[in-house]
């Protein structure tokens, strides 16, 4: 399993540049997820980083956490409305785990109430994903050309230039 904390170390520029597009847009990002049907499903995401950990975790009942719990495969791409990706882009790839220890759960829920006012700390957690990160790129632009640095674990960041 490739950790958050893992994953900054093998990675540097990818996570300063996902970290960055993240909170350009107020932690905004759009998951994508395979249905029951194995059609994709797009769907607006807060992810945040905890203990180390990248964590999938929002609202009860939702389609996207159905999906993941039935197949943990993801993307998770930073949210752009800039067509020119003048401040680049970011794509995580992994599997979720769904953690089930309480006590992680209640130190996340504090965590958010402390960060942000929001109060979940007296809910029970139907799912809490922690991301396996397998794989993820990024794309930046450049004077004249595109720099895309992708990442494998284990293998490390490789940029490739397209004039």
């Amino acid at each position: 399993m490739t950790t958050w904390s893992q994953f900054t170390q093998e990675a540097p520029s990818i996570a300063a540049l996902f970290l960055r597009r993240h909170q350009a847009t107020g932690n905004l990002c759009m998951l994508g997820t395979v249905r029951a049907d194995g059609s994709p499903r797009i769907s607006p995401i807060e992810p945040m980083i905890f203990d180390g950990m990248l964590v999938l975790a929002g609202m009860p009942d939702t389609r996207k956490f159905d999906d993941l719990a039935r197949d943990p495969r993801f993307c998770l791409h930073t949210a752009t409305v800039d067509t020119k990706v003048t401040d680049g882009d970011a794509k995580l790839f992994g599997t979720v785990t769904d953690i089930t220890d309480e006590s992680v759960h209640r130190r996340f829920a504090q965590k958010l109430f402390d960060d942000s006012g929001f109060d979940i700390r007296e809910e029970k957690f139907d799912h809490f994903f922690v991301a396996d990160l397998t794989g993820a790129s990024t794309v930046e632009v450049a004077d004249d050309h595109l720099d895309i640095t992708v990442w494998k674990p284990g293998a490390g960041e490789r940029v490739i230039r397209k004039d």
